[in-house]
């Protein structure tokens, strides 16, 4: 009995511990989940008193590596880039801020293994200009889109030192740096500024992605029908080849034959024509996952000087 009984103990100081054990495994494994830590610093450098900014963000986790994905900048309340970060964790911006002061902050989104981070707010501190200029933001900063999927964007134009404008001011908008297989475009695409405004014209910016797409069976059983009739109609010419030196009369209708050959190589499978009518366009690949960073450029010309000014966004295909 005395030897049960300490078995029986054994036994449950064993399960006891297993489950003292266990109990700290789902705050480990949610940590796992949210991933490391991470650090984001920005600095801040004007170059000269039109506001022109150059910001530099870096991103470092825990561990000492660099993170991957992308960082957003804001002033304030609101943003005014994005971009993706690079093989070393950084990304460098140039801000064209309107005259007065800026609290600037970087927000790092995160990745699957680093969790978001903010920076410490950097100061920067503008001029007022005495020619006409703009500013160009982009909201929201960041995105992350499956192929197929799209994005939309508010892309605002903000007058500086418009009163010094003897007529309008007209902005064109565009973007480049998008990954294969992704289209942007812009409603309205051409903005107005008028002489003395203050508010933002916006513009709507809208990144199409595209999705992979299957070959259809019907496509399948076209070449099988071609080669169901270019087959026995080559083995037969071989044939045909072959007796020519037995039968000379059959020279005439070998040639007859390779001319109906040909011609109907031209007419079916063989010809590209009928290939595209008949299986269609090539399949376009799905756009290509990554971090990219997008910019946005507004432009405006008075025919003899060009006014241009970017801000750049981050897009996430997964």
């Amino acid at each position: 009995m005395r030897g049960i009984l300490c078995r029986g103990l054994r036994l449950e100081l064993v399960a006891g511990l297993g489950i003292a054990l266990a109990l700290p495994a789902p705050a480990i494994l949610a940590e796992n989940v949210r991933g490391l830590a991470t650090e984001t610093t920005l600095t801040v450098e004007t170059h000269d008193p039109d506001g022109r900014t150059q910001a530099t963000v870096i991103v470092f986790g825990a561990d000492g590596l660099a993170a991957t994905g992308a960082v957003s900048i804001s002033d304030g309340e609101s943003q005014l880039a994005g971009a993706a970060l690079d093989a070393k964790g950084q990304a460098t911006f140039e801000l064209a801020l309107p005259a007065g002061d800026h609290m600037l902050r970087a927000v790092y989104t995160g990745d699957p293994t680093h969790r978001r981070s903010t920076s410490e707010a950097a100061t920067a501190q503008t001029l007022a200009t005495t020619t006409p200029n703009f500013g160009i933001s982009i909201a929201p900063a960041t995105k992350s889109l499956v192929p197929g999927e799209s994005g939309s964007f508010i892309a605002s134009v903000t007058p500086v030192n418009s009163s010094a404008l003897t007529a309008p001011m007209f902005v064109t908008l565009s973007c480049s740096g998008l990954p294969d297989q992704a289209s942007c475009s812009f409603t309205p695409e051409n903005v107005e500024i008028l002489p003395n405004a203050t508010s933002a014209i916006t513009s709507s910016m809208i990144i199409v992605t595209q999705a992979a797409t299957v070959g259809t069976a019907s496509n399948r059983r076209g070449g099988s029908v071609a080669w169901a009739l270019l087959l026995p109609g080559a083995l037969g010419l071989g044939s045909l080849a072959w007796g020519v030196r037995r039968r000379q009369w059959l020279n005439r209708l070998t040639l007859l034959a390779l001319v109906g050959l040909v011609t109907m190589l031209g007419a079916t499978a063989c010809n590209a024509r009928y290939n595209y009518y008949n299986h269609g366009p090539p399949i376009p690949p799905a756009t290509p996952a990554g971090n990219y960073t997008v910019t946005v450029t507004a432009q405006s010309s008075n025919g003899v000087t060009a006014i241009t000014n970017s801000t750049t966004l981050a897009l996430t295909v997964q």
